[in-house]
């Protein structure tokens, strides 16, 4: 979709169109989804995280910044309500810890920009690599490569300070090096 039309479609959502919603649910759910499964690690939770985003849409458009292109303004919105959920899913962790953790694991099928990028025979060793960071790695990593999110902009969602979000995502790159040499 071209600029103008997108803009159509915003000034009609801002006007609460039921159509513009779908429009831009057409239009954003596959980079949506992606955001979200990268984050929560798991398909379900992405669904769910992905519908609830744009059943929030309505509201959260009013505060839409019109300095920012708007799929950057969206990935972010997202963004910040994956890490909510992470913060609750760590907080239930905590409450219910005889249950034990899920591992995390992305279908072959899911194709993320980072991925496209990778070489076909390479790319199911980078992912089982990135399930297998720990999530205080994982989260700023794609936030940082999957979103686009600069450094700032992560520290602000994850309540971290800058140098903090520079160290943890040196750390997952390492770890990234170190299994993927491991694993050649």
């Amino acid at each position: 979709m071209d600029e103008a039309r997108l803009e159509m479609v915003l000034s009609r959502a801002l006007n609460d169109d039921p159509d513009a919603f779908g429009e831009l649910y057409q239009l954003f759910r596959p980079r949506v989804f992606g955001l979200c499964r990268h984050l929560l690690g798991r398909h379900e939770d992405a669904e769910d995280a992905t519908s609830e985003v744009f059943a929030r849409l309505p509201n959260s458009i009013k505060r839409y910044e019109k300095s920012l292109p708007f799929p950057r303004w969206l990935l972010s919105v997202t963004s910040h309500y994956c890490v909510d959920r992470l913060r609750r899913r760590q907080l239930e962790q905590r409450l219910f810890e005889a249950e034990p953790a899920e591992t995390l694991q992305l279908p072959v099928h899911q194709v993320s920009p980072l991925q496209q990028v990778i070489s076909d025979e390479g790319r199911d060793r980078v992912r089982k690599a990135i399930e297998a960071l720990p999530e205080q790695y994982r989260v700023p990593l794609a936030l940082r490569y999957y979103s686009d999110l600069s450094y700032d902009e992560i520290a602000d969602q994850l309540n971290l300070s800058r140098p903090n979000v520079a160290t943890l995502i040196f750390r997952a790159k390492q770890q990234l090096r170190r299994a993927l040499a491991g694993a050649g």
